[in-house]
């Protein structure tokens, strides 16, 4: 996907300005609520009019005040996933699902309904009621929805903040995995970093009416770890574990991670946070911890009051953090040795199912 925004808006005092092209498949959009994100892709998906500029989509223009185009909804083969699922209540789960089906033009019909059933696992729901689904079920319904009208590009507008966690992190395995067998790209919205963490490979920030140029998204992560409560938040995704006494031994890098919220699933994600990794200069003769890596620094970064350290073991990387002056007294510099100290109940999981699916 090639994607220019080039728009003004104003809505009294709100201004929101964008000047930025994009390309890829998996974009994100980032900001606070009130930041203008939803305003913007309005204006791509044509449910908000631009004030003035042009907007194109792999070459085609789709507005234009110079040009004088205004391409409507319907013409822009762009589909839509809200925040909250708008499916129809009188129509059951086959016939939501068939709604964009049918207003598709035929030229453009290359989704099969069984196979895209299948990939969201909702071919037992189809003769459901949507008042019989749980929330996740409805959410997946409307994502199958949207797919099947055969959009170009699908826009996610915050799909997954009505949920809750556990629900979250299940259903990000479908967006991802729909998206990449359909081959249909996406712009997902959100104001959640580990959602952006999860689904977006490039990021437009939208902040005080400007739009960002595209970062990647662990860039992002690494920028806002000095202002953040939770620090930088590394991604784990590990395998294969053992139970050990109380705990669950997974293997990592030249080690093996002892962790406290295991499963005894093949696969999970765990997150842990940057603030929860003690760096020592010497192996430490005691420590209550049941984690200590032995680490090479890969290099460092600086994040508001922060130092970054990023820290290898066996092609395993991990970041930690620390204060400058901390920085300074363990000589941390790139090539340097470090061990690093985790509690096994920093490590905290993320879902329990098909986080096979997930790119960390």
């Amino acid at each position: 996907m090639n994607l220019s925004l080039f728009v003004q808006k104003e809505y009294g005092s709100f201004h929101l300005a964008s000047d930025i092209t994009v390309a890829g498949d998996r974009i994100g959009i980032f900001g606070v609520s009130g930041s203008g994100k939803s305003t913007l892709v309005g204006m791509l998906a044509g449910l908000v009019k631009p004030d003035q500029g042009e907007i194109t989509l792999d070459g085609e223009t789709l507005f234009s005040t110079a040009q004088g185009i205004d391409l409507p909804p319907s013409r822009r083969r762009i589909a839509m996933v809200f925040q909250q699922h708008e499916l129809f209540a009188h129509l059951d789960v086959k016939h939501n699902l068939l709604y964009g089906y049918k207003r598709c033009a035929r030229e453009h019909r290359r989704i099969d309904f069984n196979r895209l059933a299948d990939v969201l696992q909702i071919a037992p729901l189809l003769d459901r009621s949507i008042n019989n689904l749980s929330g996740g079920e409805k959410q997946r319904v409307a994502l199958g929805r949207a797919i099947l009208s055969n959009p170009r590009l699908l826009l996610m507008d915050e799909p997954l903040s009505a949920l809750d966690d556990t629900l979250r992190f299940q259903i990000i395995p479908y967006l991802k995995s729909v998206s990449e067998q359909f081959a249909i790209p996406y712009l997902f919205i959100s104001h959640s970093l580990m959602e952006m963490r999860l689904m977006a490979e490039q990021v437009l920030v939208v902040s005080g009416g400007k739009v960002s140029e595209p970062i990647p998204s662990d860039q992002l992560a690494r920028a806002r770890m000095g202002e953040s409560p939770y620090g930088y938040i590394n991604l784990l995704k590990l395998s294969s574990p053992e139970r050990v006494g109380e705990l669950y031994s997974y293997p990592w890098g030249q080690e093996n991670l002892l962790i406290s919220d295991g499963c005894d699933e093949h696969e999970a994600l765990f997150e842990l946070s940057s603030k929860d990794i003690i760096l020592f200069k010497k192996h430490p003769e005691a420590i209550s911890a049941r984690n200590l890596l032995k680490c090479r620094v890969v290099g460092t970064f600086v994040s508001g009051k922060r130092i970054g350290v990023e820290l290898d073991n066996g092609g395993e990387r991990l970041i930690a953090e620390v204060v400058k002056a901390a920085a300074q007294e363990l000589e941390i510099v790139a090539g340097s040795e470090l061990y690093a100290a985790i509690k096994a109940s920093a490590f905290l999981r993320l879902g329990v199912s098909k986080m096979h699916l997930i790119a960390c």
